[in-house]
């Protein structure tokens, strides 16, 4: 009798609460063992941590250096290229880093007398991309940069009479833009652009004629401009072989 009693202080204490606090504080005896089971036997599970995802392997690149770039083309090509040239070894660009960017560049002024003069300039420029986590391969990298440099040329200051063309054979992309440009004289200008997998070579040539000298040919200076681009770019690759 006493145990009913006791039983039936409890059901009224409890109905007398809110219903959340019921909830809470005021289980029967009967639910004590879903309080101890963890919630399981109301359908409650525990949540696993989450699976970190993999960080995607970046694409190794197949260039890791430049060629020194003052040896890009050969000391033949540039006799022929750039007659009486001031320095047969060319003229290296500073950079803060020769794996990454690098110039050489040759000039000459060949004099003949009465005939006149002809000046040639000559450069080699390259650009080497690794791959990287936000940026993307070096592969990508080097075609955005091929485009960029291809658009350079277009639209170079003082550019006229601008042509561009496919250029097949040069590396895995390449594009000839040639242009005249008008200074004291008639420049012929002859830029080769090309891309072999993650660097970018960019080869400029350009010719003019003083003293009443002849004018260079157009045709005859891009066709030793594409020659010596084949020369920076077959570089490239031995450098990495040694």
């Amino acid at each position: 009798m006493h145990r009913s009693a006791s039983r039936l202080s409890r059901i009224l204490a409890c109905a007398a609460v809110p219903v959340i606090l019921a909830a809470a504080g005021c289980s029967s005896d009967s639910g004590s063992d879903s309080a101890s089971d963890g919630g399981k036997q109301s359908g409650g599970s525990v949540s696993s941590a989450p699976t970190a995802k993999a960080t995607p392997e970046l694409e190794k690149v197949a260039f890791g250096k430049l060629p020194e770039p003052c040896k890009t083309v050969t000391q033949k090509t540039v006799e022929r290229l750039v007659p009486e040239a001031k320095d047969a070894d060319g003229t290296a660009a500073k950079s803060n880093d020769l794996s990454s960017r690098a110039t050489c560049s040759w000039n000459g002024l060949d004099e003949d007398g009465l005939k006149g003069s002809s000046y040639r300039w000559l450069a080699v420029s390259m650009a080497r991309y690794d791959s990287h986590e936000t940026l993307g391969s070096g592969n990508k990298r080097a075609t955005e940069q091929y485009a960029k440099q291809v658009e350079a040329a277009k639209t170079a200051d003082g550019a006229q009479n601008v042509k561009t063309q496919t250029a097949a054979g040069i590396g895995d992309e390449a594009t000839t833009v040639t242009s005249t440009a008008k200074k004291q004289v008639d420049f012929f200008n002859q830029t080769i652009v090309a891309r072999t997998q993650n660097v970018v070579v960019t080869l400029d040539y350009n010719g003019a004629s003083y003293e009443g000298a002849k004018a260079p040919d157009a045709a005859k200076l891009l066709q030793d401009a594409i020659a010596a681009a084949k020369e920076a770019v077959a570089s490239v690759a031995a450098a990495n072989q040694q």
